[in-house]
């Protein structure tokens, strides 16, 4: 699922037509002022190709929702049926005009399987974000990991009390372990995919506290996507950084990444969720709304 600073060889001449994909068969889907050209490079069934294209669909209109509009002008979306049972991979590429995501479907997905996937929605979080060096590589998986849930939350598609639930069951993977030397030196799956995520909720909480709930980090990150900042720019993470600190008025992404980059930087989770009133049992969250950050809660994932 990683997002790639620059496209193989092969895929850029795939995306440009050179080297056409066969069988090639697909449609254009435009959402949020967006093109996404899908293509599907192997055979499947009609059934199983009209859900993989409201699958996308559904993905860039939670994107869209999330950050505004749709991230890049285009995007070409390059499906691969297989004998699996699920979609099981996925990667997005920068291009000059915007990007490519591949992924993998096994042919034996089903209907449901697409209504609850998340990787489509997480590839097309990667677009909205410049290139950063390799050792920032924890900041673009973190924040598709962060903000995918929530983007679905937006459309409908996800409930806030699974969001939550899953943060709780998840994030510890993210907190630094023996020997940690912060997020720009500890290049770990935990660290890459919730370290990164446990650096945006951090970010999130902040931020909303700091200006008494006007603004989230769903305000920064538009900014940064504002000021130019897509999958298709390479940027240095100061910058990406500073445009999103610009944009909400306050310091916190550069303050938290002075503070994470290279020290391992624990943080309390229990007494994070309990300021926020999630409260785990049972396998199941409860959410309280007489926790002193309770509002906060609401503010990022509001309960419907």
């Amino acid at each position: 699922m990683a997002a790639k600073r620059c496209l193989i060889a092969l895929a850029f001449l795939i995306f440009l037509g050179v080297v056409p994909p066969s069988p090639a068969q697909g449609t254009t889907i435009q959402v949020g002022g967006g093109r996404i050209d899908v293509v599907f490079l192997t055979d499947a069934s009609k059934q199983i190709q009209a859900l993989a294209l409201d699958w996308v669909t559904t993905a860039a209109r939670a994107v869209t929702k999330y950050y505004g509009r749709f991230p890049v002008p285009r995007v070409a979306v390059r499906i691969r049926f297989d004998d699996a049972t699920r979609i099981h991979s996925g990667e997005t590429f920068g291009a000059p005009d915007g990007g490519l995501i591949t992924v993998s479907v096994g042919r034996s997905t089903t209907p449901m399987n697409f209504h609850s996937d998340w990787l489509m929605t997480h590839e097309m979080v990667h677009l909205a974000f410049p290139s950063v060096a390799e050792e920032h590589h924890w900041i673009e998986e973190g924040l598709a990991t962060y903000v995918e849930p929530i983007a679905r939350v937006q459309i409908g598609n996800l409930k806030a009390r699974e969001v939550w639930a899953d943060l709780v069951r998840d994030l510890p993977q993210g907190l630094p372990a023996a020997g940690d030397r912060g997020l720009d030196f500890t290049p770990t799956w935990g660290r890459t995919y919730w370290g990164g995520a446990l650096f945006c909720l951090l970010a999130d909480v902040q931020i909303h506290r700091r200006t008494a709930n006007k603004k989230g980090l769903q305000d920064a990150l538009r900014g940064i996507l504002q000021a130019g900042g897509t999958i298709s720019s390479d940027w240095p993470l100061a910058r990406a950084l500073r445009a999103g600190d610009d944009a909400v008025g306050v310091p916190v992404l550069e303050e938290l990444y002075a503070r994470m980059r290279n020290a391992p930087a624990p943080v309390d989770l229990a007494q994070l969720w309990q300021e926020l009133g999630v409260e785990h049992r049972g396998g199941s969250v409860i959410l309280h709304h007489d926790a002193p950050l309770a509002a906060v809660r609401q503010a990022i994932l509001p309960e419907r």
